[in-house]
């Protein structure tokens, strides 16, 4: 299991983690969970090779999820991929891979009749998520539960199990405690964080937004306590905290984080950071 990009929201500055993407392992099977900026990087930084991608899943329509979904499958072309691909992911994101085509056309119609490729409109399947158990194969079963991550609907919690790991996903969400009867029992629970003492740094930083950037952060994600709250309540594995707000502040350090998560926690912990390998054991 590696967390590919860690932060929460889509910009990036000097300095900064990359937006949220990951990349999980079980039984060999390799696994894709979000697509932001910077994944199709991350990927190849863990020693895949892109020609291998099979299975990708997206767990809702923001930015930081999926606005490199397009540039990871086409670069994964370029550099072989000449199998099929399944994604998965909340309605409309066929329209986003419609459009992301419509936009390459040029690119892939000349890259097909110069260096005689495969049409890479024929080896993308886009499927749309429903919650509840909604696939199983290559020795693995994927189940959404409907999360709370307003203005948007069709945004989901991902649970995987597979080679005897379960591996649950919050996606963004605002404190939900369904998420612990979803997520129980897992090995591992990898839930949207956000430190309370740093939204108004960080509304400060993004410097082009009103008092709605505020609403939205405090109605649509959750406190670091509360996902050690929901990881104690699902008696899970281990908890590491993903989709960090803030996790390129270097005002707030890994002591911060331990002191949110602790007074509820007492299990394994993985404080997010690019790059990390978290072993399911």
């Amino acid at each position: 299991m590696a967390l590919l990009g860690t932060k929460g929201g889509p910009a990036i500055r000097p300095g900064s983690t990359m937006p949220t993407s990951s990349l999980l392992c079980l039984g060999g099977v390799r696994i894709v969970v979000d697509c932001g900026l910077g994944v199709t990087r991350g990927i190849v930084d863990q020693g895949m090779a892109l020609a291998d991608l099979r299975h990708i899943f997206i767990t809702h329509l923001h930015s930081d999820h999926y606005l490199e979904l397009g540039p990871l499958l086409h670069t994964a072309w370029t550099a072989g991929l000449k199998t099929k691909v399944e994604v998965w992911g909340p309605k409309g994101l066929a329209d986003y891979w419609s459009a992301f085509l419509q936009s390459m056309k040029a690119d892939i119609d000349l890259r097909i009749a110069d260096e005689g490729r495969p049409d890479l409109r024929n080896l993308v399947t886009i499927h749309t998520i429903e919650a509840g158990a909604f696939y199983k194969a290559e020795g693995f079963s994927v189940s959404a539960l409907c999360n709370i991550h307003p203005p948007l609907v069709d945004t989901f919690a991902l649970r995987f199990e597979g080679a005897g790991k379960a591996v649950v996903f919050s996606g963004d969400t605002a404190y939900f405690p369904p998420l612990a009867d979803f997520a129980h029992g897992a090995d591992l629970l990898i839930h949207e964080a956000m430190l309370e003492e740093a939204v108004e740094a960080l509304i400060a930083r993004v410097g082009n937004t009103d008092g709605r950037l505020r609403t939205h952060l405090l109605r649509s994600h959750s406190f670091a306590p509360e996902a050690a709250k929901i990881a104690a309540m699902a008696e899970v594995g281990a908890l590491a905290v993903h989709h960090m707000i803030p996790s390129d502040d270097p005002t707030f350090t890994e002591e911060h984080w331990q002191t949110a998560v602790r007074p509820h926690w007492s299990g394994p912990f993985f404080m997010g950071r690019d790059g990390l390998r978290i072993d399911l054991g």
